[in-house]
């Protein structure tokens, strides 16, 4: 085992200010939703140019309350990649609509916009791409697509919180973008997610659907209009997700500068195939949420797990990013089977996340580079 400190692949980064905020918030009494949950939600419109942002508990209910907003239900159809977290296909299923999956892109993991096209049909209601690791879809392309066929688009932007198109903000335009503000993105509030909405009419539906449907009469009295979950963000988390929003820039720069460690230091022997650089000229525009290359395991006498552990003995935490959502249990009641989505089953198979935080250094991710030059010189058929 190694005798350097465990790194982990992912770690959130608390500053003292924050954590001071908490207790204050903690002693004030009031912890539930409130006035940080407000001060918070006017702090995330101000980042996206003025939109207006509702924050709840986490993206997975962001997902949800978007799907509801846009009156998707049974009979409908969402088109959205199975390379990605599980959180989305399963709102779409629990919504009762149907997930209709299409494959990615080898490189960026991002949707197929051709497979796309292809699998839209009358029952179509709208597309729920995932801007994987931070890298943003091509959002002309996408937005050229839902127009044309008057889709709704809700963008799963959980690892995306601060990447940009074209220097503008995921989430400042478009339709209904979504955020997670879980310990392993670009910024937590321990736990919550934020949805970016076109006007305030949207906004207002959200504060019902966030909590149990109700609506308040001219009496003061409470009435409910939909069987709505309870999905407010307590003001105790709104706290920290201020504090990390005022800190996004520079986390996601570090990141950036990281990355670019990686692609500098990464071995190649046998070669990995590494992810998407980010486009030319606009390389700010990725936040890197996530460091995810393919193994080449063709070439290793060793399987994904054992590579891992292999690291862990090397005091080197890692993931996947993530596994075929149209392969699991659930979503094989579908229909769905090995084969249909190449890219997708290969990235499944062969993805491992390395550490990426912005406490790391330099020194880190040589150290990362290192370890995983010598377990795949280790298990290498070569």
């Amino acid at each position: 085992m190694s005798s350097l400190p465990y790194l982990p692949f992912a770690r959130p980064t608390l500053d003292e200010e924050t954590i001071a905020g908490v207790a204050e918030v903690l002693r004030s009494g009031w912890i539930t939703t409130g006035p940080q949950v407000k001060k918070f939600e006017a702090a995330l419109s101000q980042y996206l140019d003025g939109r207006p942002v509702r924050v709840l508990n986490s993206a997975t209910s962001a997902l949800e309350v978007a799907l509801q907003l846009c009156g998707i239900g049974p009979g409908a159809e969402v088109i959205t990649p199975s390379q990605t977290f599980f959180a989305a296909p399963n709102m779409i299923a629990k919504v009762g609509a149907t997930p209709v999956f299409v494959d990615v892109d080898l490189i960026s993991r991002n949707l197929d916009f051709d497979a796309v096209e292809r699998a839209i049909t009358p029952h179509t209601r709208a597309i729920m791409p995932t801007h994987f690791a931070g890298l943003p879809v091509d959002m002309d392309r996408l937005y050229a697509i839902a127009r044309r066929h008057r889709l709704r688009v809700i963008e799963d932007a959980a690892l995306a919180i601060g990447s940009s198109w074209r220097g503008r903000r995921i989430g400042s335009f478009g339709d209904l973008a979504v955020f997670s503000f879980h310990p392993n993105k670009n910024m937590t509030a321990i736990e919550g997610g934020a949805l970016a909405l076109n006007d305030e009419t949207e906004a207002r539906e959200v504060e019902i659907l966030r909590f149990h449907g109700i609506t308040r009469l001219a009496d003061g009295t409470r009435d409910v209009t939909f069987p709505g979950g309870k999905f407010n963000l307590p003001d105790v988390n709104a706290r920290i997700g201020y504090g990390q929003l005022a800190r996004l820039d520079a986390f996601n720069a570090q990141r950036r500068a990281l990355v670019a460690e990686y692609f500098r230091r990464f071995p190649t022997a046998p070669p990995c195939l590494l992810p998407h650089p980010g486009y030319p000229g606009d390389e700010a525009g990725h936040s890197w949420n996530l460091f995810a290359p393919l193994l080449p395991l063709d070439q290793m006498a060793m399987d994904r797990q054992q590579f891992r552990t292999a690291l862990e003995a090397h005091g080197i935490g890692t993931g996947i990013s993530y596994e075929a959502a149209h392969l699991t249990s659930l979503f094989r009641q579908y229909g769905h089977h090995e084969g249909a989505l190449p890219n997708t089953e290969r990235i499944a198979r062969e993805t491992v996340t390395l550490p990426l935080f912005p406490t790391m250094t330099p020194a880190d991710v040589e150290r990362v580079c290192r370890a995983v030059s010598a377990v795949l010189a280790d298990g290498s058929l070569q």
